[in-house]
């Protein structure tokens, strides 16, 4: 092609013919114009292709992450929420001293109210690879990409508030280890003993004097307190943002139609 170009640019300068040649030289770079600008429409149509899906396998990826880190937080909230029912049927003993439980029952109460620590550990791997590589930048959806970002500063709020909550859940413990307790007895009284492979003590210690203590119903109350408050200002409002995140991820799988949608 090129060569015919140029024999028959040679052709029209041998027969004088300049103004022929002119218009023929502009039609040349035209045709040259209009075949670079054919070739870069193919090169991003073909970025914009790879592109997308490349996204579209992230945010199947991030569906996925996120659906396992909400039956995570849900579990945790169910976890959290029986550690403070417990604790506040015990506060409710308290308040009540004519109706006192068993040795067994409070037992029982004590140690399904402390023998769980909570800590959200969300799926996160492909979200912290996003965010490393900068490619939450390409993602067409503006919205989604702001709150992924925001999301370790979500995590990181719930997380001092789980760090409060432990630290109550450690006075409470500390209390039961002092020498007028028996934390063997809960033990024995819940059947942990012989689960473990312990043999029952035959010391039978009660553990009902905690219930006149002033220090165990400070602990017990603000116990009770931080985890109702790590419920209400944390994991609903953590469970309310990955649903929105879900949202925006399905509506990125659905806008699959060839285009990328930028709005």
């Amino acid at each position: 092609m090129i060569s015919l170009f140029r024999r028959t640019r040679r052709w029209l300068l041998n027969q004088n013919k300049f103004g022929r040649y002119l218009l023929y030289a502009i039609g040349e770079v035209i045709l040259i114009v209009i075949g670079i600008l054919i070739a870069l429409g193919i090169n991003n149509w073909n970025q914009r292709r790879i592109t997308q899906e490349r996204e579209q396998f992230y945010l199947a990826g991030l569906k996925e992450e996120f659906l396992q880190s909400r039956i995570k937080l849900e579990n945790l909230i169910q976890v959290n929420r029986l550690n403070y029912e417990g604790a506040r049927k015990i506060a409710d003993y308290i308040n009540g001293p004519g109706q006192r439980p068993g040795e067994r029952e409070l037992s029982g109460l004590l140690f399904n109210s402390l023998s769980y620590e909570i800590d959200y550990n969300p799926n996160n791997s492909l979200l912290n690879e996003l965010i490393n590589s900068g490619r939450l930048k390409d993602f067409s959806n503006a919205q989604l990409g702001k709150n992924l970002t925001s999301w370790e500063s979500y995590i990181q709020s719930v997380h001092r508030q789980e760090s409060d909550l432990r630290e109550q859940r450690e006075k409470m413990l500390d209390f039961l280890r002092k020498e007028q307790n028996s934390i063997r007895n809960i033990l024995d009284e819940t059947g942990v003993s012989d689960e473990i492979g312990l043999e029952q003590s035959a010391d039978d210690h009660s553990n009902l004097g905690i219930l006149d203590s002033g220090e165990f119903e400070n602990n017990l109350l603000i116990y009770i307190l931080t985890g109702m408050r790590t419920e209400t200002s944390q994991y609903l409002p953590l469970l309310e943002e990955i649903d929105r995140i879900l949202v925006l991820i399905d509506s990125g799988l659905e806008n699959n139609d060839g285009e990328i949608n930028f709005n």
